[in-house]
């Protein structure tokens, strides 16, 4: 159950949790912190609805095969669908939050004016490689950096929270009750809670049982949410949501700012490495995924000529998107959530309203039409969120 609820909580902090200040700044804490808990609050529920479908269909089966089953071939092409354009946001966003580090870090450590374009280069080159190498590599590297992460977080958050300014708390919103400011933070924030693709793994792994899976996806949510807090906090509580908010969307005036109000030079490198880990972890485990998936997708052969091929697939669109958005961490980022809601709200709340009028047994997330309704609803508010920013 440990192991579990660790698993639920390491899927959905990752880089992701870089991008909440920057995406959140303009609110003032207090909003941005309201916005984490209802936004929890969804992703908890829709996964509790991805338990109850699972549950009813067969302990065993992916998402895939599950959606097949319920949906057909047309819901299966909509997962299919989602799933891709979600792989590619991600693996976007990642490399440009990746070059940007990048390039501060050879500034900073040898003092080279990288450019930005050839940073990405570098970054596909060196980490992309290891999507071909398989998941045993991918696993291994994954939970060693995961474990350096997590303990580089504790670190950073307990040297910078005596720092943290009651009167920068205390900072209202840059423009209250500015719409956009709003329609721009929810689509990142909800790409921050994205751990439902590991739900029919669990099913499979706990047995099916459903009382212990229910606490697990519960506390497993929960415990990003505290650390998405505590990151808040020590962020706008120091940085101040008006200075981050002028930075653009740039990771690497984050980080710097950051590292500035450490009193100790070892500790703005731990905030530094921090940065660093959280970004690669997401990175090799989403382009790993993306990689299977569109190796499962071709059918392509294990050879070396079919690596490539597939290889390159998975690496080019996400790495042209980088080149010529450069500065398009958040707002990739934030492109994510469209793909994900179609995930994890529109097709479960569909399985569930399907599944309901066959079986009447099992494991029933309560709340009835009203609570799917509400998740629809706010589901369409999500992806006008994103369009909103977009146009």
């Amino acid at each position: 159950m440990l192991g579990s609820i660790a698993i639920v909580a390491g899927t959905a902090i990752g880089a992701g949790m870089l991008a909440l200040p920057l995406a959140t700044a303009a609110l003032g804490i207090i909003p941005a912190i309201l916005l984490l808990v209802v936004i929890w609050g969804v992703s908890a529920y829709t996964s509790l609805l991805m338990l109850e479908v699972n549950l009813r269909t067969g302990v065993g089966d992916n998402l895939h095969a599950i959606t097949g089953k319920i949906l057909g071939k047309r819901g299966q092409l909509i997962q299919g669908a989602s799933f891709l354009s979600l792989l590619f946001a991600l693996t976007a966003a990642y490399l440009t939050g990746g070059s940007s580090l990048l390039v501060l870090k050879a500034e900073a450590m040898f003092g080279i004016a990288l450019d930005n374009q050839l940073a990405v280069v570098i970054f596909t080159l060196t980490l992309g490689l290891l999507a071909a190498f398989g998941v045993a590599w991918v696993d291994k590297v994954s939970r060693i950096l995961f474990s350096l992460m997590i303990a580089l977080l504790v670190i950073t958050v307990g040297f910078l929270l005596p720092e943290v300014s009651p009167s920068q708390m205390a900072i209202a919103a840059i423009e209250d009750g500015k719409v956009d400011l709003w329609m721009a933070a929810i689509p990142v924030v909800f790409t921050s809670f994205g751990f439902h693709v590991c739900i029919a793994t669990l099913v499979r792994y706990l047995e099916g049982d459903a009382l212990t899976l229910r606490k697990v996806l519960l506390i497993g949510s929960t415990l990003p949410l505290l650390c998405y807090v505590l990151w808040l906090l020590v962020t706008l509580g120091t940085v101040g949501g008006e200075q981050i908010h002028s930075f653009g969307g740039s990771l690497p005036a984050l980080i710097t700012s950051l590292q500035d109000i450490a009193s100790q030079p070892w500790v703005s490198k731990c905030i530094s490495l921090f940065a660093d880990f959280a970004l690669v972890t997401s990175f090799i485990g989403v382009t790993l995924s993306l990689y299977d998936f569109i190796s499962e997708l071709t059918r392509a052969k294990s050879s070396i000529m079919g690596r490539v091929q597939t290889w390159l697939i998975t690496f080019v669109p996400p790495v042209l998107c980088a080149l010529y958005i450069p500065e398009g961490f958040v707002a990739v980022l934030g492109f994510a959530a469209v793909p994900l809601v179609f995930i994890i709200i529109f097709l479960p709340i569909v399985m569930v309203l399907k599944q309901r009028k066959e079986v009447t047994e099992g494991y029933q997330v309560c709340g009835g039409k009203p609570a799917l309704t509400l998740m629809g609803l706010l589901g369409a508010v999500i992806i006008a969120a994103q369009l909103m920013v977009a146009l």
